[in-house]
């Protein structure tokens, strides 16, 4: 299983956190979203799922992943 915390640009309100979670929790291979709307960024749990993959979830939910830092555990 692999975190990756994503910096994203954009998010406002808990509307926006809700979506982005949305978004994320729908990529197959993701177990667990945790948004942090004021810090701006995202804690995601999964397994063979690819930063790409996560970016086109958070651009789907109108927002721009900007950065993406990886741990394995």
């Amino acid at each position: 299983m692999t975190t990756t915390e994503i910096t994203i640009k954009g998010m406002t309100c808990g509307h926006c956190a809700a979506s982005v979670t949305k978004e994320l929790e729908a990529i197959t291979g993701v177990t667990g979203v945790q948004v942090d709307q004021p810090g701006g960024k995202a804690q995601v749990e999964s397994t063979n799922v690819t930063h790409e993959q996560m970016a086109e979830a958070v651009e789907e939910a109108g927002y721009e992943a900007l950065e993406f830092a990886a741990s394995n555990g």
